[in-house]
């Protein structure tokens, strides 16, 4: 029989915990039907909650069930690639505890697989339940993503994926401190199916996702799968090198005809506090990539596991 891994991701899920159990054992007889064991891996992101107890009152009743609880919160990628390094399964699938994933889905993605596709991935059409504002940043985000970084990252893609063996081994072969799991997915390529359904909200509690958070994941993700903003420094700086040329011939022509040496200050002060702005903005570029070469060179692990079962 093969298996088929189910890593679950969790910080502060106590409340989803059961329900998600629930929810993917009602496809227990689409598992029997196609022979496949299965293993569920419970990733515990250093919650502050009852979410590690909830789980070892699980494994109680199945066997089947794993966890790995780290030593504090090390972020949702770590987290995702914590549960890809201890998956042993021959498919391994990814889903959020909060039930946005429905397992429902699951039999027709593994249908996908037997057409020969080497992954199934999903992705939401709609966005209900979210702020106007975030879906607005979210459908930006994706598009300049697209437009600026060789990887294809397709908008309202969710981690929610059914994949390969082969598939899983080439994302672990990254083993990259910096991680950003929707550009790694698209990096390693592979036939990928794509599956859209309707956005559902939370089964229980509350995101733990925040506008700033999501922004600066969206920061990771351009300077994990692009170097565009290096070059838009290096360009914004040929242009002000440009225009300052053109400033002292103004200037020179408007001094030898008005003989003005007063005149003009107030224009003077904003062109030097915009190219001061320029120049921290561009500086702040550079910044955040150096920052990262600074994290990879340290080597430090991507995560310290507290308990394992």
């Amino acid at each position: 029989m093969a298996l088929l891994s189910v890593i679950v991701p969790c910080y502060n899920e106590e409340e989803n915990v059961h329900y998600f159990y629930e929810e993917l054992m009602k496809n227990e007889q689409f598992f029997k039907e196609k022979q496949l064991d299965v293993e569920i891996i419970y990733i515990d992101d250093g919650s502050t909650d009852d979410t590690v107890a909830e789980v070892k009152k699980l494994r109680e009743k199945d066997k089947r069930i794993k966890m790995v609880s780290f030593s504090r919160n090390f972020g949702k990628e770590s987290a995702i690639y914590a549960g890809f390094k201890k998956a042993q399964g021959d498919y391994v699938v990814m889903m959020d505890a909060d039930l946005q994933d429905p397992p429902s889905l699951l039999p027709e993605m593994f249908s996908y697989l037997e057409q020969g596709y080497d992954s199934v991935a999903t992705r939401r059409v709609t966005r209900k339940g979210e702020p106007a504002i975030r879906s607005f940043f979210a459908r930006a985000f994706y598009k300049i993503m697209n437009k600026i970084s060789k990887t294809d990252i397709v908008d309202g893609a969710r981690d929610y994926r059914l994949m390969k063996r082969k598939v899983v081994d080439a994302i672990l072969s990254m083993g990259e401190y910096n991680r950003f799991s929707k550009g790694i997915f698209g990096w390693v390529g592979y036939e990928t199916k794509w599956i859209e359904y309707e956005n559902v909200e939370r089964a229980h509690g509350e995101t733990k996702w925040s506008f700033w958070k999501l922004f600066l994941y969206s920061i990771e993700g351009i300077t994990a799968f692009s170097t565009a903003p290096l070059a838009v420094a290096s360009i914004m700086g040929v242009l002000f090198c440009i225009l300052a040329f053109i400033l002292i011939v103004f200037i020179l022509i408007r001094s030898l005809v008005w003989t003005d040496p007063v005149g003009g200050w107030p224009s003077l002060v904003c062109i030097i506090s915009m190219v001061s702005g320029v120049q921290l903005f561009c500086l702040g570029i550079v910044g955040q990539y150096l920052s990262k070469t600074y994290l990879e060179v340290k080597k430090r692990p991507i995560y310290l596991v507290k308990e394992e079962i």
